[in-house]
């Protein structure tokens, strides 16, 4: 039993304490991990003006959440403005977040545009929306993100969502291809941000209820349970669920390519590759098994002998 010791004698928290204890530790986690993640990849410089997007789901508002509270204390001075786009879905609540973010007296922009008819009257009854969806809303945010001088874009990707899109890329689409936590958009014109690239998703469901965020959910795609998104989604919180630790090995390995052991020839010349006889520790020891150690966060894991 967790205790605190006064004099060598245990006093036994009670329930709230060890719940506000474990809240507190996760908020420092949360900080923590978007901390590293910002200062690891560059995303916020001095006097930068960030557009942080906010979509009413748990993920964009722990990001505002957690860059307001790291806001006071970070090592350079920038901005933060919160912008909603409303896309007139039905029964969008849309007093919801200006109620929330006036509360917690951020500046924001809330952007109406009706990308929700043209998505329905393009997309035939069944077929996903994702994709003109977010090619109408990339495009408006781009607009807004000139409009109000932001220098950065923030989305509320986090690790999960970036596994996935690795193995969706692998499994759909013949690439190994993830989710940077930070790039250049399309137009050129942009960087986009995402700062939450090191937090699992269970995290941020736990920070959700703590805070009590107004969520709202989405009623054009994330009530689309064909999804391939979904599928693997199921798979990785399997994997989590069973063994601990993987995802995190999984995102390491994002951190650590080796592209002379892949097979693409644009990144490393196999054709002009020669015997030049000096010994390299990147070298492959062609008739050495690969062993790979059973670490004790992962159990269940089996080393099969082929």
């Amino acid at each position: 039993m967790s205790a605190v010791w006064i004099e060598n004698d245990p006093i036994p928290l009670s329930a709230d304490r060890k719940i506000e204890r474990e809240n507190h530790k996760l908020e420092k986690r949360l900080c923590r991990l978007v901390g590293q993640a910002i200062g690891d990849y560059g995303m916020i410089a001095e006097g930068d003006k960030v557009m942080v997007c906010l979509s009413g789901g748990k993920d964009s508002y722990a990001m505002l959440d957690v860059l307001l509270k790291l806001q006071k204390r970070a090592p350079v001075n920038f901005e933060l403005v919160a912008v909603n786009l409303d896309q007139k879905q039905p029964g969008f609540p849309e007093h919801v977040l200006p109620e929330y973010l006036k509360a917690l007296g951020v500046p924001f922009h809330i952007e109406e545009q009706d990308t929700y008819s043209i998505v329905k009257d393009k997309i035939p009854e069944g077929k996903t929306l994702c994709s003109l969806c977010s090619r109408l809303r990339r495009g408006i945010l781009y607009r807004v993100a000139d409009e109000l001088g932001a220098t950065k874009i923030a989305l509320g990707h986090h690790r999960d969502d970036m596994l996935q899109t690795l193995f969706l890329n692998m499994f759909f689409g013949g690439k190994l291809k993830g989710m940077p936590p930070k790039l250049v958009s399309d137009d050129g014109k942009h960087v986009v941000i995402r700062p939450l690239a090191y937090v699992s998703e269970k995290d941020l469901v736990r920070w959700a209820e703590v805070q009590a965020f107004p969520l709202i959910p989405c009623t054009l795609c994330g009530s689309q349970e064909n999804l391939q998104r979904k599928q693997v989604g199921a798979m990785l919180k399997e994997w989590d669920k069973k063994f601990p630790g993987r995802l995190d090995n999984m995102l390491h390995a994002l951190q650590n390519v080796v592209p002379s052991h892949l097979a693409d020839g644009t990144l490393h010349d196999f054709k002009g590759l020669t015997a030049d006889g000096v010994p390299s520790p990147d070298g492959d020891k062609a008739f050495d098994h690969e062993e790979f150690p059973v670490a004790p966060q992962l159990p269940g894991l089996q080393v099969i002998k082929l």
